[in-house]
């Protein structure tokens, strides 16, 4: 293969060719992708993991006008309740909100020696062999049941499996898979790839710059997740002031608030619900926060209210199977 003069050409060319970036975007392009109701960004709660903390996170949000339109769970289906399930459908279904469940088991919570070693431990978020893989879609199975319609995914494995499978119509058509922070998409091609497998929505890895996000937008269509502040276990980072620029360029993102300085509470349950709870509010409103330094700077942006005419959102209708 030969380029202009027939000499070998250039990175930049390969990957022009491929129609990927050259390099990172460091001026820093708008982005003209939008959410469906034409929104450029929407606001996400992650780690609300049950009924309480997602009843929290409703009231904090009326109280503080916070217009969260997704939220997100980290101890999985499988250690839902089916009336803990058709709790939060319920909650959700009323107040116009998205939830995503993140689908489990993983090989950090399985007997496995290597993701609990210094250099093995990027195995924790997989499925580890096909017994695995087939309990985690059981968990997709049972969140589609209980009509939820959006899963976090943080296999590669699973994602295909996903994919494929919605596809051939044995999951609902608009069944959603948002990719974990976990599965990380540090360039564009490797976003492509998630997005050419299933994904509907992309969690990026939480330190990447501005210019870095840029390139990732450039290269696919569905909406970006980017902490705006990131747990400690994921870099506990507070980056509020990128928030107007994130927004411009990253569009349609969902801007996440995490909470650093706080403790990792996987897998969740009865016995962390005070602190669960706590956190919940605490993440609505650094939410707050985010958003006032956003009109600020630029109250041109425009974002999605919960239950917006043509926003699409996933909203789970509550079913009576356990």
């Amino acid at each position: 293969m030969s380029g202009v003069g027939g000499g070998m050409p250039r990175p930049a060319e390969l990957l022009a060719s491929l129609g990927l970036p050259a390099g990172d975007l460091h001026d820093l392009p708008a982005s003209s992708k939008r959410f469906p109701d034409g929104a450029q960004y929407r606001v996400e709660i992650p780690s609300v993991e049950g009924p309480e903390c997602l009843a929290a996170v409703l009231e904090t949000a009326r109280t503080l006008g916070v217009p969260v339109t997704r939220v997100s769970q980290g101890t999985g289906v499988g250690l839902l309740t089916g009336d803990e399930l058709a709790e939060m459908a319920s909650l959700a279904a009323s107040a116009g909100v998205e939830v995503s469940l993140f689908a489990r088991p993983c090989a950090g919570w399985d007997a496995s020696a290597m993701a609990r070693s210094t250099a093995g431990s990027i195995l924790a978020p997989a499925a580890r062999g096909q017994d695995q893989v087939a309990a985690v879609l059981d968990e997709i199975l049972r969140a589609a049941e209980h009509g939820f319609r959006s899963v976090l995914i943080a296999d590669i494995g699973v994602l295909s499996i996903f994919g494929r499978l919605r596809a051939a119509g044995y999951l609902p058509p608009d069944m959603q898979a948002k990719v974990s922070v976990m599965l990380p998409a540090a360039n564009p091609e490797s976003a492509r790839i998630l997005e050419d497998l299933g994904a509907d929505s992309l969690n990026l890895p939480t330190d990447l710059t501005l210019a870095q996000i840029a390139a990732i937008r450039a290269a696919v269509d569905i909406p970006l997740d980017v902490y705006v502040e990131a747990p400690d276990n994921v870099g506990g980072f507070v980056r509020h002031y990128e928030l107007p620029t994130l927004v411009e360029v990253a569009a349609p993102v969902h801007v996440k608030f995490g909470l650093r300085n706080a403790p990792d509470v996987y897998p969740a349950g009865t016995h962390l619900l005070a602190t669960t709870v706590a956190l919940s509010r605490e993440r609505v409103r650094r939410a707050r926060l985010g958003l006032d330094l956003l009109a600020r700077h630029r109250s041109d942006v425009r974002g999605t209210a919960p239950g917006d005419e043509g926003a699409q959102l996933r909203i789970p209708v509550p079913a009576d199977r356990s």
